[in-house]
């Protein structure tokens, strides 16, 4: 057969499209994806053809495989769920905080049809977008006023804007941080209009080094928490406490970049170093800026509290309307506040702290019933302490006594670890683990209790019945 002839062969688009191994695709895609993937196919196979590049015969079932293998490439592309065995709970690159079963049915709720999202049901007029979450930041916090933007960066810089804008802010060297992607604080603050006054170094900062640099053109005090790194030895910083009582003197707001935002006291014992919302209240900072989806355990967010006259400002900047958020993060947002007002309840149902204050012994436990499973089938697994993270730029060098699956490869080659890791990557859905001294660790913690069978249907399908490599 020709050339020619073989391309001639090459099965028709519309009959490819009624083909019944691709229904499921049709059903799942629909027609256009599917038609464009049997396009795509079919002009690879012919332009292979007449360039003789086709070493193997190309037939129905290879092009048919083709286009499958190209639909499901599209689908992996997407943004998916996976499964963080990693033990780190708010893992940035996995999508930091899983988000309550109470915030996912408000999100649900508020999203399949219509929502008073600005609509004031009492009164039957327009109403303010995001005021039954205001309140109720209110009511956690006694706060005067609150409002949320789409997340910390925004609420810091529409903070600077309508109160300093053209004046200056008085901040620590030792605080001009990056947030993470690259973003820097001193960046957010020329951004605001606001002028940087630094003071004090790097490594130390003292209440006087506030005090000298106030003058006529000072429009606040910023004070950055250092959520995402630590210094020790020779350091020095002003509490924050103490920076707001010098700002009252002067008549001038203190903005607090808090951060993470940690809500929960249980979750505060665990992080001795880590300050909450409460505390920077209590202290008496105007402004307080914070995350909803590290500490707090929720959507991403940014929040800002305080008194009613600087929120006020930052309500009605013309930012705002490019800064504000969606029906569905103030819904999720606003049921995992709910949740906050009982703390048990929160502990219950926000995963953020059932993974951080999950029982260490019923943690062993429930590694331990899985290793058996798995050495059961053939696969060489132990269960050894480990330690694990909260992520997320927060809490740095604070590590939690945990305990994890652990798979050790007979060769102990990087490769061998690497393939197994690949294959875990690339299972449906996807299975994310660590690598620490030629060993893959898998922390439960992070794997929820429905996810734990997926897991180890994973291991067994890619290792098999006492797998060679283990």
């Amino acid at each position: 057969m020709t050339t020619i002839d073989s391309v001639r062969q090459l099965p028709k688009v519309d009959e490819l499209l009624r083909e019944p191994r691709l229904e499921n695709a049709l059903r799942l895609m629909g027609h256009v994806p599917v038609r464009e993937a049997i396009r795509t196919t079919l002009d690879k196979a012919r332009e292979g053809l007449l360039a003789g590049h086709s070493d193997e015969p190309i037939t129905e079932e290879s092009i048919i495989f083709s286009i499958l293998k190209q639909l499901d490439q599209e689908t992996k592309t997407k943004i998916r769920k996976v499964i963080n065995a990693t033990g780190a709970i708010l893992h940035t690159n996995l999508g930091r905080a899983p988000l309550a079963e109470q915030a996912l049915d408000a999100v649900m709720d508020s999203s399949r049809g219509y929502s008073s999202l600005e609509y004031d049901l009492e009164h039957g007029r327009r109403g303010q977008r995001g005021a039954s979450t205001e309140e109720l930041l209110c009511r956690l916090f006694n706060a005067e006023a609150a409002t949320v933007v789409n997340n910390n960066a925004a609420a810091v810089m529409l903070a600077l804007s309508s109160i300093c804008r053209g004046r200056e802010v008085i901040v620590s060297r030792g605080e001009l941080v990056e947030i993470g992607g690259k973003f820097r604080v001193p960046e957010i603050m020329e951004e605001s209009g606001a002028k940087l006054r630094e003071v004090g170094t790097t490594n130390r900062t003292r209440i006087s080094d506030y005090e000298r640099a106030v003058n006529e053109s000072t429009a606040a005090f910023l004070k950055v928490h250092r959520s995402n790194f630590r210094m020790s030895g020779f350091v020095e910083e002003v509490d924050e406490c103490d920076l707001a009582a010098l700002a009252h003197q002067h008549a001038i707001p203190l903005i607090y970049d808090l951060g993470s935002g940690c809500i929960s006291q249980d979750l505060a014992k665990l992080l001795p170093e880590e300050p909450t919302v409460s505390q920077a209240v209590a202290c008496g900072a105007e402004v307080i800026c914070f995350s909803g989806d590290k500490l707090l355990g929720g959507p991403q967010a940014g929040i800002i509290i305080g008194k009613k006259e600087y929120v006020e400002r930052c309500r009605a900047h013309p930012l705002m309307r490019a800064f504000r958020c969606d029906k569905m993060t103030l819904s999720a947002l606003q049921a995992t506040l709910t949740l906050y007002l009982d703390p048990e309840m929160a502990r219950q149902h926000i995963p953020l702290l059932r993974m951080a204050l999950v029982d260490t012994g019923a943690l062993f436990k429930r590694s331990e019933q899985v290793k058996d499973i798995l050495n059961a089938r053939g696969i060489k697994a132990t269960v050894t302490s480990s330690d694990m993270i909260i992520g997320g730029g927060s809490a740095p060098e604070v590590r939690i006594p945990s305990w994890a699956l652990t798979l050790v490869p007979e060769n102990g080659t990087s490769s061998t670890l690497q393939s197994i890791e690949a294959a875990l990557r690339a299972y449906d859905p996807p299975i994310i683990c660590r690598t620490v001294n030629d060993s893959l660790l898998f922390d439960l913690r992070t794997v929820s209790q429905g996810e734990e069978q997926i897991l180890i249907e994973a291991l067994c399908a890619i290792l098999g019945e006492g797998d060679k490599r283990l």
